[in-house]
């Protein structure tokens, strides 16, 4: 039997290009996202696509409800939705803050809440939770996103044992650097927050790396990670976590190996 896969955050980048793999490669896939005129052609590759804020329980109860009612079954949730809250940690009103989590981590538990009633039921199922190499590391001025992915990677590892007498795998991915729109979305933040801000010579220069084009096209394509989503969703024996993208695993072992600051000297080379 195909695996019946709903796929979150996949209007644009990486979420879109693995809804698009994964069809072709056979499986049933709803991909889910707000924006669903960008999702419109994704019926042509045989994908439904599925109007949802995961932010909105009512989105999260209606998108399980039609697929379990249409396919009786959900046996993969990748939990891609998200988005990068950046500014200095003075100047973010807490309100902003929290809608930041409530995307990134308390909409993903909600929506994994609804379907593991169902893959408890049938016996198996995977959930795939997109985390960052932020989950790892740390930047300037992006202490809220990065809250939120550290918190994502611990409540991952404790799902994947709460669940595994279930015979339900949980999977985290943790991107580097993708040639996305992630660029246009922190500048935008960062503007939001920049006129009066005491830090403005530091978010100066990083208004500069967001909008460099060479710093965009160093990323990583969306493709590249697109196929590690699928070996994620699909694979017999998944990893617990798979490491993909420009820059991740430098940064990464810096911070393990060398230690909080020589990682921090880096950082202070590179922001100034």
């Amino acid at each position: 039997m195909g695996k019946i896969i709903l796929i979150t955050g996949a209007s644009s980048g990486m979420g879109r290009e693995a809804a698009i793999l994964l069809a072709i490669g056979g499986y049933t896939v709803y991909a889910g996202a707000r924006r669903m005129d960008r999702m419109e052609d994704l019926s042509e590759h045989g994908i439904s696509p599925v109007e949802m804020d995961v932010s909105e329980g009512s989105d999260n109860e209606r998108a399980v409800r039609r697929i379990i009612d249409a396919e009786g079954r959900i046996d993969v949730l990748i939990n891609n939705a998200g988005f990068g809250l950046y500014g200095t940690v003075e100047d973010i009103p807490l309100e902003d803050a929290r809608y930041q989590f409530e995307v990134n981590l308390f909409g993903l538990a909600h929506l994994t809440q609804l379907v593991l009633p169902h893959m408890r039921a049938q016996g198996a199922g995977r959930i795939v939770n997109t985390s960052s190499m932020g989950g790892r590391i740390f930047t300037p001025f992006g202490a809220w996103y990065h809250a939120t992915k550290h918190a994502l990677e611990g409540w991952s590892d404790c799902l994947r044992i709460e669940t595994a007498p279930f015979n339900i795998q949980v999977v985290l991915i943790q991107p580097g650097l993708i040639q996305t729109e992630f660029g246009d979305v922190v500048g935008g933040s960062l503007q939001k927050y920049y006129a009066d801000s005491a830090y403005k010579a530091g978010l100066d220069r990083l208004f500069a790396m967001a909008s460099d084009p060479k710093a965009a096209s160093r990323g990583t394509d969306a493709e590249v990670l697109a196929r590690v989503f699928v070996e994620a969703a699909t694979a017999a024996r998944p990893r617990r976590r798979y490491v993909k993208g420009a820059t991740a695993r430098p940064l990464m072992f810096i911070r393990k190996w060398f230690g909080d600051g020589i990682y921090e000297s880096v950082l202070r080379r590179t922001f100034g």
